[in-house]
């Protein structure tokens, strides 16, 4: 009897310093996730303007993992102002993810975006960030508090309403649910052909799905790779994720 191999996941990277040379990273939790939660086995793509082959490598691949991250998207990607000075940017992560976003719908790849990854699907579908969420009049403060623990930062903090009939309440059966809350940035407009899929209290979307995607396609706003386990709302999302991953490995 054949024995069915695990699906593979790209995990994008960011381009960081860590000393003087720049590294192409990324983090530990959103890897776990897709071992533990996913049961798929991660790969790390650089943070480079992807040539052709690389693009050709994502049929080769059985999902696509956009993580969250430090550094915003820069502001002249969906027509925003120049970000200040003090603003901390990947101009490497934007050239590589952005482009590569509509071509994994369009290849039916299973997508999974995370935070940035979220925004990172709305900005690459023609949509626009509000640069500081609590500074925009109706919202609430979405930041985490830098001086508490990990665990208190991750901890749930508000939440949020599942769309009737929408893809993500199917996976998580509920119609709300208490999420963590770690953005400063979040939705302005929403990108073209995309669905939302849960909003929090003050409006703001929190969970989208691209329309017309033929595979799983769904992007939180929130960290469900924080310690999943322990969540059962997180865990059906890796394992939705996982389940899409692990069909489009049996068709290849």
């Amino acid at each position: 009897m054949a024995i069915q191999r695990k699906p593979v996941v790209l995990v994008c990277a960011d381009r960081k310093m860590a000393g003087v040379h720049p590294f192409h990273m990324a983090g530990e939790k959103y890897i776990k996730a897709v071992v533990e939660g996913a049961g798929a086995i991660p790969l790390i793509l650089p943070a480079l303007a992807h040539s052709q082959d690389v693009i050709d490598l994502l049929d080769q691949v059985d999902g696509f993992l956009l993580t969250g991250g430090y550094a915003n998207i820069e502001p002249h990607h969906y027509g925003g102002p120049a970000a200040p000075s003090e603003e901390i940017i990947d101009p490497a992560r934007d050239s590589a993810t952005l482009p590569l976003i509509p071509e994994l719908v369009k290849r039916k790849i299973p997508l999974l975006g995370i935070c940035r990854g979220f925004q990172e699907i709305n900005v690459a579908f023609g949509g626009s960030i509000h640069y500081r969420v609590h500074q925009v009049e109706g919202m609430a403060d979405h930041r985490e508090d830098g001086e508490l623990t990990l665990d208190q930062q991750y901890a749930v903090a508000h939440p949020v309403t599942t769309t009737e009939a929408g893809r993500l309440r199917g996976i998580v059966g509920q119609t709300s649910i208490m999420v963590n809350s770690l953005h400063g940035q979040g939705i302005d407009r929403l990108g073209e052909g995309l669905l939302p899929e849960a909003t929090a209290d003050d409006g703001l979307i929190e969970a989208v799905s691209v329309k017309d995607a033929e595979a799983f396609t769904m992007a939180v706003q929130w960290h469900p790779e924080w310690k999943l386990q322990q969540h059962p709302q997180y865990l059906s999302l890796f394992e939705a994720f996982g389940n899409a991953c692990r069909e489009r490995a049996k068709s290849r």
